[in-house]
């Protein structure tokens, strides 16, 4: 849920930078709650409440929730407004599915080319990830597997599949933040970033390729048996 302080939305961060028009402020800020499960799926989204939460009119509400919508964020039903969208099952294995054979080429690839430069930013996130671990703030551990699986994209050094992952970059963080928020797994993520990081920098193509496709199937089944959970709850 959304989490006021004073006018504004304590869980985002927009730019201040005054050239840039409110309504794309507005429409980055509930953009950004909704990737991160702040505003959670099927949670209505009404003009009054979110422009007193964010300190703006309705207009840049509306013009931002229409815009969601195209992204396919938000959903607007008639007679009943707009709601975030729902994750649905069928949604999570085609994502997943896509990023599995994605995941399993970039680990090849980055194995058979990354350069010593690369192996120490390697190593710093994948001990970023340990650190915000231990902290235990769900969105720097996102942001610190997102940066993992950055550092492995660039080690593999292809254009196409850096543009194609990042043409998935929204619905896999969606679903990627829905992964972290089960504090289970902690200890799981860590293992299978070490064994992915070491087989990559050790050159191990087959064996970085095993657990990039391992590291998704676990995400997969932990998402799905979440969303499962959520569903009996609803009924």
């Amino acid at each position: 849920m959304l989490e006021p302080r004073g006018n504004a939305l304590e869980i985002i961060t927009v730019s201040e930078d005054p050239s840039i028009p409110l309504r794309e402020t507005v429409f980055l800020a509930l953009r950004k709650a909704i990737l991160t499960g702040r505003l959670e799926p099927g949670e209505r989204l009404t003009e009054i409440r979110l422009g007193k939460m964010l300190g703006t009119s309705r207009t840049p509400i509306r013009e931002a929730i229409r815009k969601l919508e195209l992204e396919g964020l938000v959903t607007i039903i008639p007679g009943s407004g707009a709601r975030v969208a729902q994750i649905t099952e069928s949604e999570i294995i085609d994502v997943l599915e896509v990023r599995s054979s994605l995941d399993e080429l970039c680990a090849r690839l980055a194995s058979r080319r990354i350069t010593p430069e690369q192996k120490e930013r390697l190593r710093a996130a994948n001990k970023g990830f340990k650190e915000a671990v231990l902290k235990g703030d769900q969105l720097a551990i996102t942001e610190a597997d997102v940066d993992i699986h950055d550092a492995i994209t660039e080690a593999a050094d292809n254009h196409t599949l850096s543009k194609t992952l990042e043409r998935l970059a929204d619905n896999i963080y969606r679903y990627r933040f829905a992964y972290i928020r089960d504090v289970r797994l902690y200890e799981q993520l860590v293992m299978e970033h070490d064994a992915l990081c070491q087989a990559i920098l050790e050159g191990n193509e087959e064996e970085a390729a095993a657990m990039a496709r391992v590291h998704i199937e676990n995400q997969r089944d932990s998402i799905l048996e979440q969303l499962r959970i959520m569903q009996r709850r609803s009924y």
